[in-house]
């Protein structure tokens, strides 16, 4: 199975110009005033165990995962409303072999990658433009900071790698790069004059 990278020159051209702006700000989850929140169209005195209970990751529904693509499965505040205002929530991530997380961001928070089965390289970019990359091991914690440019690599070509990522956020959000450079619609002379190149290279990495 092909590993599936993005093109060497599609990562060098991001990295690039990530590094000629200045890092933006990401605010955090706002402060709790209350001990949870309670959703508008539900009376608070009816809840009980099962509004702070998500079925989402049982068994079955884990284990039928994409074989040849990353499955992700997020636990925020939009799919289970027990988590807005706590500043927390989770995605189980599944890496099959040789795939590939490709270059993304989290506006919201902070990351804490736990390794459940498997190995997984992980690295992001810090505002000064230095890559930091490690390759984990079952057990592993690996932190990116919120905001930070990051990916994760399963270079093993037989096991599925299995992590749980925990976030300081409620609903971190996830911007793909690719995605938001080349395929939100900016203007081609924009791109061509953010990353220096020509308007052919533009247009193969809109088409890629």
């Amino acid at each position: 199975m092909v590993l599936r990278l993005y093109t060497v020159g599609a990562t060098l051209l991001i990295v690039i110009a990530l590094s000629l702006h200045d890092v933006p700000v990401y605010s955090a989850d706002p402060e709790a005033v209350t001990d949870f929140v309670v959703p508008g169209d539900v009376n608070a005195s009816s809840l009980d165990g099962s509004f702070f209970t998500s079925p989402l990751l049982r068994t079955d529904k884990i284990e039928k995962g994409d074989t040849r693509n990353v499955t992700r499965i997020p636990v925020n505040s939009t799919v289970f409303p027990a988590l807005k205002g706590l500043g927390v929530s989770f995605s189980l991530v599944q890496y099959p072999p040789q795939t590939f997380n490709g270059l993304h961001i989290h506006p919201r928070g902070a990351e804490l990658l736990y390794v459940v089965q498997g190995v997984l390289d992980m690295g992001f970019i810090d505002s000064t433009n230095k890559l930091f990359i490690q390759s984990l091991q079952k057990g592993d914690v690996f932190v990116v900071p919120t905001g930070l440019v990051h990916f994760q690599i399963n270079r093993d070509k037989n096991q599925t790698c299995k992590t749980v990522a925990a976030f300081s956020s409620s609903n971190p959000g996830i911007i793909r790069l690719r995605n938001n450079i080349f395929k939100s619609g900016i203007s081609d002379a924009v791109l061509e004059k953010s990353f220096g190149v020509s308007a052919d290279t533009i247009k193969a990495l809109e088409g890629s």
